[in-house]
């Protein structure tokens, strides 16, 4: 094996002398010497191997809100990073560069576990995020870098299609301080044809995450014109999240732009955003944002009793801040749903890359 494999156990033999994975649903079998759906897990010597570990597209400081995570440590930067491949094959991918990699030179950089979370400590990231592809797919290696990052007062964020199976699923969960879910719509045929998966398994995920865990967690929902964005479908999936998850779980809808292998579709206009935002408040949404367009009034975050701004965002800077000490709204007292602290960070909107093996020594 290379220095960047190592083996994993959720997995079995077939009668048929095969390998099949169970980390997430599309159970790819396999010989020897293959790879499955996603890419990066292989069969080797009778066994699935993770063959990126240690290995990335990429580091950046990003804000949290840019996760997006609006009710999680809001203002603080989060140190975020990528593999290749991914077990989805969505045909409007927005990081298809990563997510549909088939050339390890995408993965530019590498760091240990540990040089990530001393990375994250000196840099002044209050968490790390596993993201631009799905993080189940090198979940040993996110696990590892969630440990020691735990060990240092560094949180971890996943950033996932939810697409999992159920133990791999309780296993990576454990290790998750927050996660944005991305709920791609909300139908078997939408699933099927657009993302070459299922939608049952993300529900799950979902139900998981709020009955059985105490992970903070924030869904997405990139709308696109023609595909997922008709009344009835926005209907149905936001009555489903307010009877089934709860009425304070935030629902992000984000602008689609043309890409990958749907070009043929339009930008989203920010008033599909907004209709989809009032159908959702409609339903007892407590909390719904609009993302990928400037949209104040679509981005801040609203008392459910009273109807004050709580915190008002500008893209992903923030511009109010009426929340107390301990998470309450300062006008009517109602707490606020989510994971806040005395006083919000200042990070602002940056964006800044970060190579971090150029710091394995420090």
């Amino acid at each position: 094996m290379s220095a960047y494999t190592v083996p994993t156990k959720h997995w079995h033999q077939l009668d048929d002398g095969r390998i099949q994975c169970d980390v997430c649903p599309r159970l790819c079998k396999l010989h020897n010497g293959q790879r499955g759906f996603c890419f990066v897990r292989a069969c080797e010597d009778d066994q699935i191997v993770l063959t990126t570990y240690g290995r990335s597209s990429g580091y950046c400081i990003d804000p949290i809100e840019k996760k997006p995570l609006n009710h999680y440590l809001p203002g603080t930067p989060v140190l975020s990073f990528g593999t290749a491949g991914c077990n989805l094959g969505c045909k409007f991918c927005q990081n298809w560069d990563i997510s549909k990699s088939r050339e390890i030179d995408t993965l530019a950089d590498e760091a240990t576990p540990e040089v990530i979370a001393r990375m994250a400590q000196a840099l002044g990231c209050r968490s790390v995020a596993f993201t631009y592809n799905h993080p189940v797919i090198f979940m040993e290696y996110a696990i590892d870098v969630a440990k020691a990052c735990h060990a240092r007062n560094v949180n971890a964020v996943a950033v996932t299609a939810g697409e999992m199976c159920p133990d791999s699923r309780v296993e990576f969960y454990r290790y998750m301080d927050a996660a944005n879910v991305d709920l791609k719509g909300f139908s078997e045929k939408f699933y099927h044809e657009i993302c070459a998966g299922h939608l049952q398994p993300v529900l799950d995920t979902l139900v998981y995450l709020k009955r059985e865990t105490d992970v903070w967690f924030e869904i997405t929902n990139l709308v696109i014109p023609g595909v997922n964005d008709t009344d009835e479908e926005l209907d149905a999936m936001t009555k489903w999240i307010v009877e089934t998850l709860g009425p304070d779980v935030p629902l992000h809808f984000t602008a689609f732009h043309p890409d990958f292998r749907m070009l043929d579709r339009p930008h989203t206009p920010p008033e599909t955003l907004t209709r989809a935002r009032r159908i959702a408040l409609q339903n007892g949404l407590q909390f719904v944002y609009t993302g990928n367009v400037h949209d104040h009034a679509g981005s801040s975050t609203y008392c459910p009793t009273c109807g004050q701004i709580l915190i008002g965002r500008d893209w992903y800077a923030l511009s109010e801040w009426n929340l107390t000490g301990d998470g309450r709204c300062s006008n009517c007292s109602t707490t606020l749903a989510g994971v806040f602290e005395s006083a919000p960070g200042d990070w602002g909107p940056k964006r800044v890359p970060v190579r971090l093996r150029d710091f394995a020594q420090v």
